[in-house]
């Protein structure tokens, strides 16, 4: 059975070839609410238009964040969790946060701002949008699918080195625990709550979080599946979670300790080793 990697491609799944696909495909458009019209995602000239990958199991993972704005419903969620209903409120993308000392601690994804009849700020709360990083290589198979998406549409890419996945600990470690740490920590001492858009696959790989209810929380974990209906994926939420942040961050940051004997056999081995092989002192002092 044919086997390949990407599930979408400028919005749209590989053997779709519909007007509006074929267009997005040949001006590499964004339909997801992109800061323009195009497709920016790792070079502006030649954009990396792959939205989401498929898992061995078929699962549709979210590989671009931009992916994840589809008709803003995370917005919708995300503002449901910071303000009481009828609140009026606006989405600012890609706001600069810095820390006590003028220092940078980077861009929150999306700040909703809650304002009153004046317009006049009276609430907020951060929206971070988390997606997955990826092992191997994925543009290979993109621009191979873009020399001609009709003939390629249901090509297979089994064998090919480098074999792109999702890199779900990197995402954790890499991306999302520093998030939570410089970002989340600051609107957390403000007393502000964070909202955190990812994609139910990654959730489920995170540890198990203590739940605690809505107005007790700091933390919303927005959860969403990509799901197919008629000939595109549909952006669709399947749960929520709500957490404290100080326990969260503990959970996600603090590797589970493995069985210590593993770790002395190990020691055990390199000392066996250097003991046996003991270095060249005359080669070290000639170094020195």
């Amino acid at each position: 059975m044919a086997k390949q990697p990407l599930a979408e491609v400028f919005g749209f799944p590989l053997p779709n070839m519909g007007k509006e696909a074929c267009r997005h495909r040949e001006n590499r458009l964004c339909p997801f609410n992109n800061k323009v019209p195009n497709c920016t995602k790792d070079k502006a000239n030649n954009p990396l238009g792959v939205c989401s990958i498929l898992n061995d199991d078929g699962e549709v993972i979210i590989t671009c964040p931009v992916r994840f704005r589809q008709g803003w419903i995370i917005a919708e969620d995300a503002a449901s969790f910071f303000f009481p209903p009828k609140t009026k409120w606006t989405t600012l993308t890609e706001v600069r946060l810095r820390d006590k000392y003028d220092k940078s601690a980077g861009n929150i994804d999306v700040v909703l701002v809650s304002y009153d009849d004046r317009g006049k700020v009276t609430g907020f709360g951060a929206l971070e949008v988390q997606a997955v990083y990826i092992t191997g290589n994925v543009r290979n198979p993109f621009e191979h699918y873009m020399e001609d998406p009709q003939g390629w549409q249901r090509m297979d890419w089994q064998g090919h080195p480098n074999y792109p996945h999702a890199d779900y600990l990197s995402s954790s470690r890499k991306r999302l625990a520093p998030q939570m740490i410089f970002k989340g920590g600051i609107f957390k001492v403000w007393g502000k709550r964070t909202a955190v858009a990812l994609n139910s696959g990654f959730f489920n790989t995170l540890p198990k979080l203590e739940e605690v209810a809505k107005d007790k929380a700091d933390v919303a974990w927005l959860i969403y599946d990509l799901v197919h209906e008629k000939d595109v994926f549909t952006l669709t939420k399947v749960r929520e979670v709500y957490t404290k942040f100080n326990e969260s961050l503990e959970k996600i940051t603090r590797s589970e300790a493995g069985d210590v004997k593993h770790f002395v056999e190990l020691l055990q081995e390199k000392v066996h080793d250097k003991l046996e092989n003991p270095p060249d002192t005359e080669a070290i002092d000639a170094t020195f």
